[in-house]
């Protein structure tokens, strides 16, 4: 269970800063959203002054996600995109949209390449559903395939992939070995996606981010810093349809 409270009142009335107490928190975080929402979660019972505290102790860092993701999701055309470009894996789709008497969207892609969605094409929340649905069982065999080859040319081993859609993580590893990859992956530098690769799958022989992890993450990609940069700043890549 958790509450909704307000931080304070932003000289910009559209940028809105809100505190979440959550009964499950053990500690203060924030939490920065594509668009530019920020969140801090609090434990129960933290006063307001301390977590003013906290936020300022944290501003610069929070200053520099925000102009990060503010960025994210701006639609670069109004309505269902008629072009879907993947460059993970190094592919542009077309897309063309048929209207039929089926009562829910179906995407089918051809051999021409043109990716064609068929059913209530006036219905653009289902349009949105669909090709998120698409994407990411496109993505589960493509980033799958990707991440078992990195995962031999490493020595290192996972024991399976889950593909999800999420707002501020690129991917996770759990202590059994699960990497999960964010959809979301498809839209960056394939160079970007390989970095996200190699760092959770560093994961596997360190659940943390101590010295050994990045040493070891450094080993794999000596480049790692500037693409993590460049992972921190891929949500502007990300179309709009991807979040609704």
């Amino acid at each position: 269970m958790s509450a909704q409270l307000q931080l304070f009142e932003s000289r910009d009335s559209s940028e809105r800063w809100t505190v979440r107490v959550s009964r499950r928190a053990r500690r203060m975080s924030v939490r920065v959203y594509p668009g530019g929402r920020v969140e801090v979660v609090v434990p129960p019972g933290v006063p307001p002054v301390t977590v003013q505290r906290f936020v300022g102790t944290h501003s610069q860092w929070i200053a520099r996600r925000v102009e990060d993701l503010s960025a994210v999701g701006a639609p670069m055309t109004a309505g269902p995109p008629s072009e879907i470009q993947v460059p993970a894996i190094g592919r542009n789709f077309k897309v063309d949209y048929q209207h039929t008497r089926s009562t829910s969207i179906r995407p089918q892609l051809f051999d021409d390449g043109v990716l064609r969605i068929f059913g209530p094409i006036h219905d653009e929340a289902a349009i949105a559903t669909a090709l998120r649905q698409w994407l990411s069982d496109l993505a589960y065999d493509e980033l799958g395939s990707q991440l078992k080859v990195v995962a031999r040319e490493l020595g290192l081993s996972f024991s399976r992939i889950q593909i999800r859609r999420q707002r501020t993580r690129w991917g996770s590893c759990s202590a059994t070995g699960t990497i999960s990859l964010n959809v979301c992956l498809m839209f960056l530098d394939p160079a970007v996606v390989r970095y996200l690769f190699v760092h959770e799958l560093c994961h596997t022989r360190h659940m943390n981010h101590s010295s050994r992890f990045w040493a070891l993450v450094e080993h794999h990609e000596p480049d790692y810093r500037r693409l993590d940069r460049e992972l921190l700043k891929g949500w502007q890549s990300v179309p709009a349809w991807m979040f609704e």
